[in-house]
């Protein structure tokens, strides 16, 4: 029995044997077969097969006014990329000049971020700082000049080429390339959006120009020139720092939303890029290509935002700037700046936000020059004042102390105060009528007391309910806090009232109520919170909740609820909801004050009635000139039609001067929206 069992285990042994010589001896001939008799055929399959995974980008989603019109779109462009190959750097050279020459053939440009400059030989910025810090961070002795560092480059670089214009060329692509590094999986970027033309001579001839790759990139249009420019925002290239936060997400050479609209929606217009894979040999030209995954195009964002009103109230704002600095109306002023506001009274949707100056958000898209650059710094355009800038908002807050003193029956709407020109108490205060006639305007009640701006009036009512309750209601009609429109960069403001004087380790005196009653002291609002004072005035009490964003439509077709918007505005902006308990107001007293409005633009006496004598349509105003230092601002604002109000217009014009002056800008745009035969000439 144990004779059997071992003769079992040595046929299996012996089996096995057999078998390992055998596998092993297939394996030896399939090694010879791939090594000696096919190895040429099978190297060259090999390196035609090197592959590399490369991004598809996404087309952004558009932008578009309430209308479906298109204020910012995308359409296809190409960029070029230089991947590493075998090259030694005389080929690499020689390759990028050739690359070099074919773009310049067809008038595109290409990355260039050498601040050398030749014939004649210097740098092109002359911060010496910064001179000294780039020449530390390439190696380079910082006492060396413009040419030195040229040679330093060309030596580095081994560029054999005399001609040292054509030398500088291959040197700002050599240079990208030592910044940002490359492979022969990692481009760089050399181009961006070039034509077509070029495009074609190098997809026909990419054997002549190795280790190339063409990458269709969305180029993003914005096709008004500078309208709504501070709403839309721009776009940019994304930086190290932005690059840093993101993480993975995105990679150097993508745009990326930096203001506006753009920054606030960023994750819904970018979409979700794609991949591709392309197969190249050993010298870089590609010898094949498919797409892996499928680029997601981003989201539509359609604004609440009109064209056409926002177009006139642009035209209606600049217009009168000018017209106010030329001395267009009855004095002179040196008005440069201003904002104005167009919204629906029953929504709170903004139709139109301008701000001038304004700025082409194009120019940004593909990087804008220093020149320009400081142009806008300087002028401010940039500035978004109709949400950040904050201003005294003067005897446009009359209305709030009317409200407040009605509602407190501090006043009626039926009592009359003597207006005798200096108020008798505090610091003794004068009304602007006694400044100009020497006495004051008599009897009024509150009515009387708005079409006239009667400063006395609103002194005394004031006195009456003090700045707590004025400052009660100022928080209540949406004063000194943010409105949370979907915008970065708004400003919350100031209302006057006690925590001030805390602040400065004082009591509160009378006369700074006095001054908070008529719209100074330490008051402080932005246009887009007068604009929705206004609405909640006009609406009764009513709160409205301000937006700028109609809607987003998916690249499917489904819309974003409202809820996923809003909780992604207060994520990006840091927004913290606040409830505010409705109160309700007397009809009496709205109607009382609403009358004082129309009165200032339809009967004579009024503030804005030189403006809106002839208007085709019954407009409530107020006018204001508000004290800013040496300065005075001018205020209008108003609303109309008077019987069913549908939009109200707030216009600041930066030392304008008079607020009837303001008051020009929003008759245009009355105007406008209510007879379009009437519409400014473009």
């Amino acid at each position: 029995m144990d004779n059997q069992k071992s003769n079992n285990t040595n046929l299996r042994y012996n089996i096995l044997i057999v078998a390992v010589y055998i596998i092993g001896c297939v394996l030896l001939i399939q090694l010879f077969n791939l090594q000696i008799i096919n190895g040429d055929e099978y190297r060259a399959q090999s390196s035609a097969r090197l592959t590399r995974e490369t991004i598809v980008y996404a087309d952004r989603g558009e932008i578009l006014d309430c209308n479906g019109m298109k204020l910012v779109t995308t359409s296809t462009g190409y960029s070029l990329d230089l991947y590493k190959t075998t090259s030694d750097d005389a080929q690499l050279n020689n390759n990028i000049l050739n690359i070099i020459r074919v773009l310049e053939e067809n008038g595109d440009s290409y990355v260039d971020n050498l601040i050398l400059q030749v014939e004649p030989f210097g740098f092109s910025t002359d911060n010496q700082e910064t001179i000294k810090k780039w020449k530390k961070s390439n190696g380079i002795d910082e006492n060396y000049d413009a040419e030195k560092c040229f040679y330093y480059f060309k030596d580095k670089y081994e560029i054999q080429n005399e001609n040292i214009t054509e030398a500088r060329k291959i040197m700002a692509i050599r240079y990208e390339i030592s910044q940002n590094g490359y492979s022969n999986v990692k481009p760089v970027e050399i181009a961006n959006n070039i034509s077509k033309n070029a495009v074609l001579k190098f997809s026909e001839e990419n054997s002549n120009y190795f280790g190339i790759d063409i990458v269709t990139k969305p180029v993003v249009t914005y096709n008004n020139g500078t309208l709504a420019s501070h709403v839309l925002g721009y776009c940019g290239k994304i930086t190290q720092s932005e690059l840093e936060n993101v993480g993975d997400a995105y990679n150097k050479n993508e745009l990326i939303g930096k203001t506006g609209i753009q920054y606030v929606f960023e994750k819904y217009l970018r979409g979700k890029n794609g991949k591709r894979q392309i197969d190249m040999d050993v010298n870089g030209n590609i010898t094949g290509e498919y797409i892996t995954e499928t680029p997601i195009v981003g989201s539509d964002v359609e604004l609440t935002i009109d064209a056409k009103v926002q177009s006139v109230a642009e035209q209606a704002l600049k217009a009168d700037i000018e017209k106010i600095a030329n001395g267009g109306y009855a004095e002179k002023s040196d008005a440069k700046a201003g904002a104005v506001v167009v919204m629906n009274t029953k929504t709170g949707e903004i139709l139109a936000l301008a701000s001038y100056p304004d700025y082409e958000p194009q120019l940004f898209v593909n990087g804008i020059s220093t020149e320009k650059y400081n142009e806008y710094t300087a002028n401010q355009a940039l500035y978004n004042r109709a949400i950040s800038g904050t201003y005294a908002p003067g005897s446009t807050f009359k209305m709030i102390t009317a409200i407040a003193g009605l509602e407190t029956n501090s006043i009626s709407t039926t009592e009359k105060i003597n207006c005798t020109g200096v108020y008798p108490y505090a610091h003794k205060p004068v009304c602007w009528y006694y400044t100009s006639y020497k006495r004051g305007h008599g009897a009024l009640d509150v009515s009387q007391a708005i079409q006239h701006s009667c400063n006395y009036f609103f002194y005394e009512v004031g006195n009456k309910i003090g700045i707590d309750t004025l400052s009660k209601y100022s928080n209540y009609f949406g004063l000194g806090r943010k409105t949370g429109i979907e915008l970065p960069s708004e400003s919350s403001g100031n209302i006057a009232n006690k925590e001030k004087a805390k602040k400065e380790n004082r009591e509160w005196y009378l006369g700074e109520t006095l001054s908070a009653a008529i719209g100074q002291s330490y008051n402080n609002v932005t246009p887009l919170q007068m604009a929705k004072y206004i609405s909640i005035l006009v609406n009764g009490g009513h709160q409205v909740d301000v937006t700028i964003v109609k809607s987003i439509i998916n690249s499917d077709k489904s819309e974003v609820s409202r809820e996923e918007i809003n909780n992604h505005v207060n994520n990006v902006l840091g927004i913290k909801d606040e409830n505010i308990e409705e109160d309700t107001f007397e009809d009496a007293n709205i109607k009382a004050v609403l009358e004082g409005m129309k009165n200032v633009t339809t009967e004579s006496g009024g503030t804005a009635y030189s403006i809106f004598k002839d208007s085709s349509i019954q407009v409530g105003g107020k006018t204001g000139s508000a004290q800013a230092g040496n300065k005075t601002h001018a205020w209008f604002v108003g609303f109309a039609p008077f019987d069913d109000p549908e939009i109200a217009v707030v216009a600041i014009i930066e030392n304008g001067a008079h607020g009837a002056y303001a008051a020009q800008v929003a008759k245009d745009i009355f105007d406008s929206y209510f007879f379009e035969d009437e519409v400014i000439d473009q």
